[in-house]
């Protein structure tokens, strides 16, 4: 058999699932719980208008926080702090280890530092200029 590489500028989601499932299957072969299973914490208005929230994914007993955006009008008033901890309350009933997140420079590093996550690494320039970073906050159940 040969075997060839190809550029695809616009992949499709056939073709990326075509390399997922074979790295899910590996993955699945050498630890339990290789499937993510999402959440969201949906912050809305008096119409159910989605203005914010928290999404996430629940991985290998860590919860990762993929998204937060706290609505504007209800920044400073705690809101973020309740999303986070509700996302941690999660985590401690499904027995997660912990949860980690990354967030550049010009967003929210010094929150999550309030909010007991220690900085785990960062990329310096990315994007040119920033740093990105990675948090973890670690769980005792």
């Amino acid at each position: 058999m040969t075997l060839r590489i190809e550029l695809s500028p616009n992949p499709t989601e056939e073709e990326r699932q075509a390399i997922l499932q074979p790295l899910r299957a590996y993955n699945a072969s050498k630890a339990a719980g290789a499937v993510p299973e999402h959440i969201a914490l949906l912050v809305r208005d008096d119409n159910d208008e989605i203005l914010g929230g928290l999404y996430a994914r629940l991985f290998y007993q860590w919860l990762f926080i993929d998204l937060l955006s706290v609505p504007e009008q209800a920044r400073g008033q705690g809101m973020g702090t309740r999303l986070m901890q509700m996302a941690e309350d999660l985590a401690r009933e499904r027995k997660c280890i912990g949860l980690w997140l990354d967030t550049f420079e010009f967003q929210a590093p010094e929150f999550y530092k309030k909010c007991g996550y220690s900085e785990i690494g960062h990329i310096a320039d990315y994007p040119p200029g920033y740093k990105h970073f990675f948090f973890q906050k670690r769980l005792n159940n």
